[in-house]
C-alpha cells in the first residue's frame, strides 16, 4: 500500500472511531503512549482514552476535507496533515479543524488539534 493509502485509511478508521466510539481507539495507544492535553499529560492507552471520553461534547462528526502525507525519516516514518470540518450534536455551526499525525520507528506524534471556538491543545504520543 501506498503511503498515501495508507494514510487515508488511517485517518478514515481515526475518526470513524473516534466519532462513533471514542472507548475503541484504545486498540492505537500503548502503555507508553503520553497525551498533553491543555498542559496536562496523560500516558497510557486506557488513560488517554479516559481523558478523551471526557471531553466536553459526547457526540460529533468529522468531514475531512484534506489528507496530506509524505515520508518522515530514514525509519519510514510518515508525517499526515488532516483538516476539516468537526460538527457537534446541537450545534448548527461546524467548528474548522486540523490535526497533525506524525508516526516514526521511535514515536509518534499523534496529535496536534486546532478546533475553532474550542481550546487549542497538543497531545504528545510516544512509543
Amino acid at each position: 500500500m501506498d503511503p498515501d493509502q495508507l494514510a487515508k485509511a488511517f485517518v478514515e478508521h481515526y475518526y470513524s472511531t473516534f466519532d462513533a466510539n471514542r472507548a475503541g481507539l484504545v486498540s492505537l495507544y500503548q502503555d507508553e503512549s503520553m497525551l498533553t492535553f491543555e498542559g496536562q499529560k496523560t500516558q497510557g492507552s486506557q488513560n488517554i482514552v479516559a481523558k478523551l471520553t471526557s471531553l466536553p461534547f459526547q457526540q460529533c462528526q468529522h468531514g475531512i476535507t484534506t489528507v496530506d502525507c509524505q515520508p518522515s525519516g530514514p525509519a519510514g516514518g510518515m508525517l499526515v496533515f488532516v483538516s476539516g470540518n468537526l460538527q457537534l450534536a446541537g450545534e448548527q455551526h461546524a467548528l474548522k479543524f486540523s490535526q497533525i499525525f506524525l508516526n516514526s520507528s521511535t514515536f509518534l506524534l499523534l496529535q496536534v488539534n486546532h478546533y475553532q471556538r474550542l481550546p487549542r491543545f497538543f497531545a504528545f504520543v510516544i512509543f
